[in-house]
């Protein structure tokens, strides 16, 4: 079996190359955009199972939010849901063994967009430029600067390290993604390919547990840096 870096193109739209992870990219926008439309119109006072794990979720994250940012949890909880929500299902929708057996030009149809560099990258640049947009916008945009710049030799030398963190964050968010998902996926892949049921069952559920925490990390800490980015810097003046 071959495992390549790069997600696989399954057919061509025009000159634009649909590979298995914008399949995968698709469906999980669709499975969330479906469950958002069953919510909305099977809402009630007695909930379904589906609801209250729904309702259950949104509750626990938005009061860990709401713990941490405060006034400012309207701001932030939409993005910190959403990126959980995407990156799960993601995470997730590998693991399905009927939809990843199907093949076209003998590649997986589905192959988890987590796994692609191009996903994890641009959730990466959303989580960042989403954050320090936030900041301007809820701070201002001197107070903004202030965090990393000042007259202060000491604290522009901290300011400008702090900078440099920021661009580093990129780096940090989409490779701990891709390598986590990316490599789960090729260790599941091989066992499968030579042991039959028992050791690629304990590896899924393993699997599972990884895609959950993954997922549930990044949210957590966009929910953090938006947190600390939308209150102003108390450093050295």
């Amino acid at each position: 079996m071959t495992v390549t870096l790069a997600p696989e193109t399954l057919f061509y739209i025009g000159s634009f190359p649909i590979t298995n992870t914008v399949i995968d990219t698709l469906l999980v926008d669709g499975i969330i955009l479906s469950l958002v439309v069953y919510i909305n119109k099977k809402t009630s006072v007695i909930p379904t199972f589906l609801q209250t794990l729904v309702e259950l979720a949104v509750e626990q994250f938005h009061s860990l939010t709401e713990s941490t940012a405060g006034e400012h949890t309207a701001k932030i909880f939409p993005y910190v849901i959403t990126f959980f929500l995407f990156i799960f299902i993601a995470n997730y929708s590998e693991l399905i063994p009927i939809i990843t057996a199907i093949t076209v030009n003998g590649a997986p149809l589905i192959r988890s967009t987590s796994s692609d560099l191009n996903t994890t990258l641009a959730l990466a640049l959303i989580s960042i430029i989403a954050t320090h947009s936030m900041s301007i916008k809820t701070i201002g945009l001197k107070a903004y600067l202030n965090r990393f710049f000042s007259l202060n030799p000491i604290a522009l030398f901290s300011g400008l390290l702090e900078l440099i963190s920021e661009f580093t964050k990129i780096i940090s968010f989409s490779f701990r993604l891709f390598g986590n998902i990316f490599v789960g996926g090729i260790i599941l892949a091989s066992i499968t390919a030579v042991f039959a049921f028992i050791i690629p069952s304990v590896v899924m559920f393993y699997e599972m547990f990884v895609g959950f925490i993954q997922a549930l990390i990044f949210a957590l800490l966009t929910m953090a840096f938006m947190s600390i980015f939308t209150t102003a810097h108390s450093g050295i003046e």
